[in-house]
């Protein structure tokens, strides 16, 4: 069966946009930290916002443990509509907590939906594609994850201390995609094929004879990798304040890191699918862990040290997402968005550790440059997770009954 153009579009719009409210959610409560730790608003306490911070991140990593998985007996097209339906009601109440406590387990609710939203977003932009294509089509829709957290920072900017506008915004954005959604995506036709097929698979099976290396490599690089990218993005530039810069080159330098970012992710996707998911990624994995330990070292030149940061961006970010693209091609439809799913809850639990274990360093004065140093020893474990793959996954099997 092949998938027509108008189809194919709306499908990668839809993920694409999906992802992006995830970016976008990624940066709205840190932007409204500052104000609400001004104004007191509801008692805000430095100790009430990371309560509100983690809880909402540990919401995510449920939310893609227990809600992806539902995707492979109920539809992807049902959990990615349902999911951004969840976030987006909740989102768009959480300015009218009555209280701290009230606001955290609105962020938690929330949390939920998004922690869904981007393994079925791409579980279903991998089945839109040929298999050769998934790795691109993995970091393609990853890159609207950064366009939502730019967009994002745009708005507070413009929002400045009016906080619960950002909110509101992020609701009714996802409450105007989801009837576009319920109009315009189809249901996978993957899915629908491995549906009629008699062959069923739990989440037990990711862990049986057949998939037991590849779930635990997998899960272990997703792990080092969003650890990576939620502690660089939350300390890269108190790591450069510690190590003698300005304020103003440590700013500069996280917005480098995440233009590295977007480069990576349009680059890497291209070249895994022309030469392998695996090799890439090793690849990938050691060349973050040498440009981490590389930031060590005092650099004089301003021209070098954003290029190592651009560097560095462009290979830590995109090293995690090509993770993704290997799990779309190594399990069976039937399987594929419990995979990604408990791949992606799994990672959450790096992006809580990240900026916690970063932050003990700063606390402890010693964050240069040990910091960078616990970064690149992460990323070295990423490489030997990815080595432990198969440098093929077993896309014949998985595809056997889900002709595209």
């Amino acid at each position: 069966m092949t998938t027509s153009p108008p189809r194919s579009t709306w499908t990668a719009v839809f993920c694409w946009l999906t992802v992006l409210l995830e970016g976008y959610d990624l940066v709205a409560f840190g932007a409204t930290i500052p104000t609400l730790l001004k104004t007191g608003h509801l008692g805000f306490t430095p100790a009430g916002a990371t309560l509100v911070a983690t809880v909402s991140l540990i919401g995510v990593a449920v939310g893609a443990a227990v809600l992806s998985p539902l995707t492979d007996r109920f539809g992807r097209r049902r959990l990615l509509i349902g999911s951004v339906l969840l976030f987006s009601v909740f989102t768009l109440v959480i300015p009218l907590s009555p209280s701290v406590e009230v606001f955290a387990l609105l962020r938690f609710i929330a949390g939920l939906g998004l922690g869904a939203c981007m393994p079925v977003a791409l579980t279903v932009m991998s089945e839109n594609l040929p298999p050769r294509r998934r790795a691109s089509a993995s970091t393609f829709t990853m890159t609207g994850y950064h366009v939502g957290a730019v967009l994002m920072s745009v708005l507070a900017l413009a929002a400045q201390e009016d906080w619960h506008l950002l909110f509101y915004g992020g609701g009714l954005a996802g409450l105007l995609v989801v009837p576009l959604m319920w109009w315009r995506l189809p249901e996978s036709s993957a899915f629908l094929a491995a549906r009629d097929e008699s062959e069923r698979m739990s989440p037990r099976d990711l862990l049986g004879p057949r998939f037991r290396r590849t779930s635990i490599a997998v899960w272990v690089g997703s792990f080092m990798g969003l650890l990576l990218v939620y502690g660089l993005n939350t300390w890269l530039p108190q790591l450069m304040r510690t190590a003698g810069y300005p304020i103003s080159t440590a700013i500069t330098l996280l917005l480098v890191l995440n233009v590295g970012a977007v480069i990576g992710l349009l680059a890497a996707g291209l070249i895994a699918d022309r030469y392998g998911i695996k090799p890439i990624a090793t690849l990938w994995f050691g060349a973050a862990a040498v440009l981490l330990a590389a930031l060590s070292l005092k650099v004089s030149s301003s021209f070098l040290l954003n290029l190592m940061v651009l560097l560095t961006g462009v290979f830590v970010f995109s090293a995690q997402v090509l993770i993704y693209g290997y799990v779309a091609q190594a399990f069976p439809a039937q399987a594929r968005g419990t995979a990604l799913g408990f791949t992606s809850a799994v990672g959450r639990l790096g992006s809580i550790l990240g900026p916690f274990v970063t932050g003990a360093l700063v606390t402890a004065g010693i964050a240069y440059p040990w910091g960078f140093w616990f970064f690149a020893v992460v990323a070295a474990l990423g490489l030997g997770a990815v080595l432990l793959l198969a440098r093929t996954p077993d896309s014949q099997a998985a595809e056997a009954h889900t002709p595209l």
